[in-house]
Order: structure tokens, then sequence, then C-alpha cells
């Protein structure tokens, strides 16, 4: 049937004009035709086009392919250096590319403007399947067109393989017991992270942080290059986590296992952190969940000591209070963070607010609200950036002494 197919003048006057232009391989010649019957070989083709052209009296020069320069008569080769390159790596899925060299464009381009490209396909189309093919029989791994854990590029400029490591993802909670610690690295100011006096030549204004905290346990485990934290919002410095613990997504670059007990990788981080940090409820996800957790609208909710400069009388306070409780909040930047963020006005609800206790100049609030309310600046009015406010409505300064975040809805 297929040589009925290319035994048909137009296909055969096409062959012939590429014959004469110099030895070309089977591959190279059937690719040409690659549209003329599906499930069959380049190979096949080529092979068959190349009798019906020596039957009609054509003369075919032998010699190294001109098209390619003889790379299909090498994949064993390139295949071969794949699978070495694979073989520390666990993985499921991959998928075969091509960066292809400049020669070889031009003569492919070459190859068109000589026939057309009618019913062609690209050279590196062929390539990537050919190698993929010989890949999958030699790991029992399959191609994913999606999205594969590895990305095997086969680099004609540079002669070489190179890898394209899908990250892994997991998401959990974090609670964070401990303050002072940030949640991610917080490079020196002074230095910007290349190391000074200011910074005991750390590069870095804490000692630690959530990330480094969790990397240090996690990294190994995974055989991974590197971990990036991505958290939904985050807590202040001084502040803990506690509760349901903060959402996050952990992201493993260049990981060279994908497959890890994280019923027993939860209980390692914890034991390692020893007091300081605990993850709960890890799970794999793909990348789709660190857009999610960044996007979340999240509500939160706080429990926040707060230290009156005077003391005031607990009806007052209660009045206050319930000015507050489901109050809409009007807060521009606050002055202590305007210098990194932009300086605009946001609005806030406050969904409930409840005095839990009260002792003279000392009141003990809990307080769900908005994600991205500044809950400190809620209470001391921020100079007035913060409309309205505990102070404000008491007419006395107020100030935080501990602020904790229990709950972030997601």
């Amino acid at each position: 049937m297929l040589r009925d197919e290319l035994n048909n003048e137009e296909i055969l006057e096409i062959a012939r004009k590429i014959i004469r232009e110099g030895p070309i391989c089977n591959h190279c010649l059937g690719r040409q035709f690659a549209k003329i019957s599906s499930g069959v070989s380049n190979e096949l083709r080529g092979k068959i086009l190349k009798e019906l052209l020596a039957d009609s009296g054509e003369v075919l020069e032998t010699g190294k392919c001109w098209l390619c320069n003889g790379l299909f008569t090498d994949l064993d080769r390139w295949v071969e250096a794949a699978l070495k390159k694979l073989d520390r790596y666990e993985y499921d899925s991959f998928l075969v590319g091509t960066k292809v060299s400049g020669l070889l464009m031009e003569n492919e381009d070459l190859m068109w403007e000589l026939t057309g490209a009618v019913f062609a396909e690209p050279l590196k189309a062929e390539l990537n399947r050919e190698v993929g093919k010989r890949i999958e029989r030699a790991t029992g791994k399959r191609v994913d067109f999606e999205k594969p854990d590895i990305v095997v590029i086969l680099n004609l400029w540079r002669d070489e393989i190179e890898l394209n490591v899908k990250p892994v993802f997991i998401y959990g909670r974090y609670l964070k017991y401990k303050r002072g610690i940030p949640q991610t690295r917080w490079y020196c100011r002074e230095c910007r992270g290349r190391g000074c006096a200011r910074c005991n030549f750390t590069g870095k204004m804490y000692a630690e942080s959530v990330e480094e905290l969790i990397k240090t346990s996690i990294i190994d485990e995974f055989g991974a290059d590197d971990m990036i934290l991505h958290g939904s919002g985050r807590e202040d410095i001084d502040a803990r986590m506690l509760g349901s613990g903060r959402p996050f997504v952990v992201e493993l670059k260049e990981p060279s296992r994908r497959h890890v007990d994280l019923q027993a990788l939860e209980d390692k981080i914890n034991a390692d952190n020893n007091g300081k940090l605990a993850v709960t409820a890890l799970r794999y996800v793909d990348r789709d969940m660190v857009a999610r957790i960044k996007n979340a609208k999240a509500r939160k909710t706080y429990r926040v000591v707060v230290e009156l400069r005077r003391a005031v009388k607990e009806e007052a306070l209660m009045d206050a209070v319930t000015k507050l409780n489901g109050a809409m909040i009007e807060q521009r930047t606050p002055l202590r963070v305007v210098h990194r963020r932009a300086d605009l006005v946001r609005r806030r609800r406050i969904y409930e607010l409840n005095l839990v206790g009260y002792s003279g100049s000392t009141c003990e609030l809990e307080v769900k609200c908005d994600g991205g309310l500044y809950v400190k600046e809620l209470i001391s009015g921020d100079g007035g950036r913060t409309s309205p406010s505990l102070s404000g409505l008491l007419g006395v300064e107020a100030e935080v002494k501990e602020l904790d975040v229990i709950d972030v809805e997601l």
C-alpha cells in the first residue's frame, strides 16, 4: 500500500530533486514525505523511494547524508549519553527535545526551498521521536508530552545531553513556635548577602528562617540542588504561627528522587527542629498550587496581647471592641514597611473581634479579619494612618506586645 502511494509521479519528481543534491539517508529522504500514510517510519519511506528511483534508472550517491550530516546513524551514541545522565534520577515520565545546530537548520531550509515542505516533518521532530522510543525501550519509562518529570535535551550545538528536571512540589502547613524567625532568608541590608561586620559575616539579618529550617531537613531526602518556600502570606518576624498553621508549598529544584515517604519526612522535619518549628499535612501537588496559595484571599485569625499607655475602664474597652467588630478598616501602608512597599490605602474588613482577657492596662484580643490587614496598626493607629483603630477609639496609646497567628483559612 505504502509503495503504491509513493509510486506517484509528483512524489518521485520531488525525490529525484533531493537525491541529485548529494547522498541522503533513508530517514531524511522519507521525512520529506512524512504526511503520506501514517504509522510508517520515515526510514521505511526513504528506503522504498530509493528502490523506486533505482528501478527507474536513477543513480544514487553513497556517503554521509548531506542534510543531517550522519546524525541518524549516530542515534545509539545519543541514547547512551542520555541514559548515563538519567541514571541518577528517579522519574516516571520523560520527553525528548532538540536544540538544532545552525548547520542543520540551514540544510533543512535549503531542502524546503528546493522541494517545498508540503509533506515534510521537521528534523528535530523525528530525532526526538526516534531517541524517545529507544529510551522508552531501555528504561521502561513513558513519554509524556504534557508534564514530563524530565526533559532530555539533545544539544546539537554543543554535542551534549542536557536535562531539564521538573521540580517536586509539596504542600503543607507550618507552625512556628519561636519568635524572631522570618519566613524566608533576609539578606543583610549593609552587604546584601556578601558578609560584613554588621551581620557577623553571615550575609543575613537573622540567623535562621522557616525556609532554611525546612530546607535543612528536606533537601537531602530528595537529593535536590535547592529548595524554595512559597507561603500563603507571612507573619511578622516577632509573631508566632500557631493553631492550624500557615499553608505553604516547597519547590525542590533538580531532585534526583521524586518519591519520598511524606509522613516519615514530616516526622524528620519536626524532630530536627526541636520545638522551633513543625509541619503538618504534607502532600505532593502540582505547580498550580503555588499560584493558588499565593493568590488566595485567606482570612486570618490573630491573638493579640495589647499594652495601653494607661488603664481604661472595661466598659470603654468593650465599646471600642464593639465598634471595631465588623468594621471596614482603611490603612495607609504602615510607616514600618513603607520603605519596601507601595504607599497605598488598603481597605480590609474585621469579621470578628473578641475581648479574651483584661487587666488594667493590658488586654488580650482575638481578631478574625481579611488577609493583608496590618494588625499592629489596627491597635496603634500608626499616627492616624489606620482608621478606625483601638488607640483612636480609646483616646489612649496602645501597642501590641505579643502577636500570634492562630488560623489561616484556605
